[in-house]
């Protein structure tokens, strides 16, 4: 399937310095989209040795430069953003599990490698790999092209900066030496690789075009003499794309830590598509291109198709989704009309909040309804729905009680705040969609002012559009980017009603941020002072900070929060006409 993912970045980022330390010579392989990476993180043979049964692997996964520029049809040469690559590798990561490299070009100046740095190390990637040139960059395999390298203490510089604003140890910059590229002695690539370990590189790559080895088998000789003299242990990592004749195990015997095979997968892609086209011209039909194409089924089999086809027999046969209605905190402002009873029991219309909210809901056939409760739970009454209680709702947030109903989420769920009324179609608009998690979301918080004395979770979405007149939009990605209450309405494009729905996968992803976060964090996390009233929004951001797609559907009115009499007395209005 696609979601082949299933670990979280933290999981992801270590993997490669495990394999290092284990000693293992690591087997890298590019991959330039999502497709090329599911083949990098799962394509195998099996042979035998010494009457052993061997299966070969990649161990990890090469975010390549020149294949991702060449992919989206530009030349290697900086000119695509680190926003269009890291799109890409968002692309990958999403789709694999193995550690990924990442080709950082010249890494731009110290100040854009820091963010670099930054980006890669919160997404999982493992390492990235600089090299030692002037921006911008020109690719090295081209003959007759003039190499431009930076002076070695401007970059040994670059590299201290980099991993001064690295948050993990697992995280490593190589520093990839350009030296016989183009054309300097040997005795500079060694004085290079000595001032980047001096920096605190975590390794040196060095490159070469020559169609031999030797070259390389000289420079990893004396790299050993060098790690002696400064006491380290750093690995060493190449690319034999010219020098193809030397094997795995001959550069592992020289000292080779990490082989990368930089750029076969696109070009042999290009060599397919190119001979597959040739063939339809020629034969003004696709009859003679079928043995050149892989059968459909396969390819629905890689990306998930026929995974995602199961799920749907799958889902046919269950009945409901279950929704969540965290309902267990103590209102004060409603405290004296509520005298002991929960927010969910106040009237409004003749019908208690949580009567209409289970009307509404049981319109859009959602049945399976999971109500928690807290302070008031023994005059809590309702048919039809499961209570189930939350007895330390004094403490930490709504979250805290939502968490109650863990084991309700694990194939899918919604999440209703307790105190929301609102108009069946904002339902049924939720309940059609198949993103895996999606947010509703109200754009009127760009026409008016957020009332005074409410918490308001505004949201800022991927297109940050706020209209100042009527306008149309033909292109929109409904993605949030941002979500908290500590948001400036000025800034937010949105508004986050309270409800949201999360797939099977979703809630899986949900779960999982969840639980690391409560092990692995103390302390202040995103908008909370302290991790013992993390916030369901807190939780959201971390995922979107995670890379996590978080969707919205986009809402005008239709739904209301009752935070205080004058809106009781206009949910009364409501149900009178």
């Amino acid at each position: 399937m696609t979601l082949l993912n299933t670990i979280l970045p933290e999981q992801r980022r270590g993997k490669l310095k495990a394999l290092l330390e284990d000693g293992k010579t690591v087997r890298v392989l590019e991959a330039h989209n999502g497709l090329s990476g599911i083949i990098a993180n799962t394509v195998e043979v099996t042979g035998d040795s010494d009457g052993k049964t061997v299966v070969r692997q990649f161990d990890a996964i090469w975010e390549s430069s020149l294949t991702d520029s060449a992919s989206k049809g530009h030349p290697d040469i900086e000119v695509v953003t680190f926003d269009s690559r890291f799109h890409t590798i968002n692309e990958i990561l999403m789709v694999t599990d193995k550690p990924m490299i990442v080709d950082g070009d010249t890494g731009g100046d110290a100040n854009t490698f820091e963010y670099t740095v930054s980006k890669l190390e919160r997404a999982g990637v493992s390492a990235v790999i600089i090299e030692d040139k002037v921006f911008p960059k020109r690719n090295s395999l081209e003959a007759g092209v003039q190499q431009n390298l930076q002076e070695p203490e401007i970059f040994a510089q670059k590299i201290r900066r980099g991993k001064s604003i690295q948050k993990s140890s697992e995280f490593m910059i190589i520093a990839r030496i350009e030296s016989l590229i183009a054309g300097k002695p040997m005795t500079d690539a060694l004085d290079r690789a000595t001032q980047y370990l001096k920096a605190g590189v975590d390794g040196i790559m060095i490159h070469s075009k020559s169609k031999n080895p030797d070259e390389i088998l000289e420079f990893a000789e004396k790299y050993k003499v060098i790690l002696k003299d400064l006491k380290l242990d750093k690995p060493l990592v190449c690319v034999p794309t010219t020098y193809n004749l030397i094997t795995e195990y001959e550069l592992s015997a020289a000292g080779f830590s990490i082989v990368i095979y930089a750029n076969h997968l696109l070009r042999s892609a290009y060599q397919a598509m190119t001979e597959t086209a040739k063939t339809i011209l020629r034969d003004q039909r696709s009859l003679e291109a079928d043995p050149l194409c892989t059968p459909v089924r396969e390819i629905f089999k890689t990306v998930g198709f026929l995974d995602v086809k199961e799920k749907d027999q799958q889902d046919e046969q269950t009945t409901n989704t279950p929704v969540i209605i965290p309902a267990a905190g103590e209102d004060p402002v409603f405290k004296k009309i509520l005298n002991g009873k929960p927010k969910a029991m106040l009237e409004i219309g003749g019908k208690t909040l949580l009567d209409h909210q289970i009307q509404t809901l049981s319109n859009a056939n959602l049945a399976d309804i999971i109500l928690i409760a807290g302070y008031g739970k023994e005059n809590l009454h309702a048919e039809g729905i499961q209570i189930l209680e939350n007895p330390d709702y004094q403490k930490g947030s709504m979250l805290n009680s939502l968490m109650v109903a863990k084991e309700k989420m694990t194939n899918g769920f919604i999440m209703l705040y307790s105190d929301i009324l609102m108009e069946d179609h904002i339902l049924s608009k939720l309940t059609e969609c198949k993103e895996d998690i999606v947010l509703v979301a109200d754009n009127s918080t760009q026409y008016h002012q957020p009332e005074e004395g409410n918490i308001h979770d505004y949201i800022i979405t991927k297109n940050h559009y706020k209209p100042k007149r009527r306008e149309i939009r033909f292109i929109s990605e409904n993605m949030v980017t941002k979500i908290g209450s500590k948001i400036n309405p000025e800034t937010a494009t949105h508004e986050f009603i309270g409800l949201a729905r999360f797939s099977k996968t979703g809630a899986e992803q949900f779960l999982e941020t969840y639980n690391d976060v409560l092990e692995n964090f103390t302390g202040a996390f995103q908008e909370s002072e302290d991790i013992s009233t993390l916030t369901f929004t807190d939780l959201i951001q971390e995922m979107i900070d995670r890379g996590f797609a978080v969707h919205y559907i986009e809402i005008h009115k239709g739904w209301l929060e009752i935070h205080n009499a004058e809106h009781i007395a206009l949910a009364q209005k409501s149900f009178s006409a």
